[in-house]
């Protein structure tokens, strides 16, 4: 799912499951590298939220969170942010920052 200013806070804070958000470019080889990972876990897993923010498209999300690097994945847990990763990463430590 494509997030933007406008729907951030309907599809994340308030999204009854716990939301893995990508921020990533479509010029950044490792956000390449991580898209089917990310892709991979929307697949398996029916109780978690998947997301992408393209950071080009975005700049007011991607200056609101601080993204400077990308790839960089957010962990949000009841509309809370809980953990958050720069770069490439496998599934099983994308998944362990829902933690």
């Amino acid at each position: 799912m494509d997030i933007n200013i406008e729907n951030f806070e309907q599809e994340v804070i308030n999204s009854d499951k716990p939301v893995l958000v990508d921020f990533w470019a479509s010029w950044c080889g490792p956000c390449m590298m991580l898209a089917p990972i990310m892709e991979e876990i929307e697949r398996e897993h029916d109780e978690i939220k998947v997301c992408k923010v393209n950071v080009d498209a975005n700049p007011e999300l991607a200056e609101q969170f601080g993204i400077t690097t990308i790839p960089r994945v957010l962990a949000f847990v009841d509309g809370e942010l809980k953990d958050t990763h720069i770069g490439l990463a496998d599934k099983e430590y994308i998944l362990a920052l829902l933690d």
